[in-house]
């Protein structure tokens, strides 16, 4: 089939450092098994009905589980994007993404904290907060339950922002707590006041509009079918196909 995804030589060679040692038997053909994941993903497809030029399907699930397990994916990204560069710029902000019913059936704890899946107006929802740089590419990536606030995220990936000159954001990351953490960081929030705050809050607008490069970075996420429905159950093996679609997408 034409319309297949195949790995090239140059995108295997940037992702074998990441690869685990074989222990005693050898892995089936790493290109044909990861190809086939990938295509799964971004299409969305049960897999069952991954196409038989990728092999078996019990392959390319078992790889993918044991891997996921592993943090193989997420490694994968991190290594790839701490090579990004960046020292100008940076971008956070978070979204929704949708949970399907495979995905919240069967009993959990409660609030979605161990699947991180919450009730939201928009029904049940995973959400995915992220750090990108200048260009959109994704550096940092971190999944809550829908109901958690934006504070949670910035939170979590605050230790992760480099060394940049500036940090842009929407009016849900306007906190006097974060502000002094970037600032004591050396980095200039660009980030504007919410309505509510008795002094207005000045900000770049200027540069702020540069924001929009983090909401294309979702958009462009959200094309791979399984990131923007969530079917995992885990949400470890949740956060490692969002991780692969943003390896693929902009570090390959």
């Amino acid at each position: 089939m034409s319309d297949l995804f195949w790995l090239t030589d140059a995108q295997m060679a940037r992702l074998e450092p990441f690869f685990p040692k074989s222990h005693g038997k050898p892995r089936v053909d790493d290109r044909r098994v990861l190809s086939g994941i990938i295509f799964i993903n971004r299409n969305g497809l049960r897999w069952r009905d991954a196409p038989a030029a990728y092999g078996p399907h019990k392959t390319l699930y078992n790889r993918w589980k044991r891997w996921s397990d592993k943090g193989i994916f997420a490694r994968m990204m991190a290594g790839l994007a701490a090579e990004h560069g960046e020292t100008k710029t940076v971008m956070i902000d978070a979204t929704y993404l949708k949970a399907h019913r495979t995905a919240t059936s069967m009993g959990g704890q409660k609030g979605g904290r161990g699947r991180l899946i919450g009730r939201t107006k928009g029904g049940m929802n995973t959400k995915l907060h992220a750090i990108c740089d200048s260009q959109g590419r994704p550096l940092n990536l971190f999944v809550t339950a829908g109901q958690v606030s934006d504070y949670i995220g910035a939170r979590a990936l605050l230790s992760s922002v480099p060394d940049v000159d500036w940090l842009l954001g929407d009016r849900g990351y306007d906190a006097d707590w974060f502000r002094e953490a970037l600032k004591d960081k050396g980095i200039r929030a660009c980030i504007p006041g919410r309505r509510q705050r008795k002094k207005a809050v000045k900000y770049d607008k200027r540069r702020y509009k540069r924001r929009n490069r983090i909401e294309i970075m979702f958009g462009r996420l959200k094309d791979w079918r399984r990131v923007a429905t969530r079917y995992d159950r885990c949400p470890k093996v949740f956060l490692s196909a969002i991780a692969l679609a943003a390896t693929v997408i902009y570090w390959l």
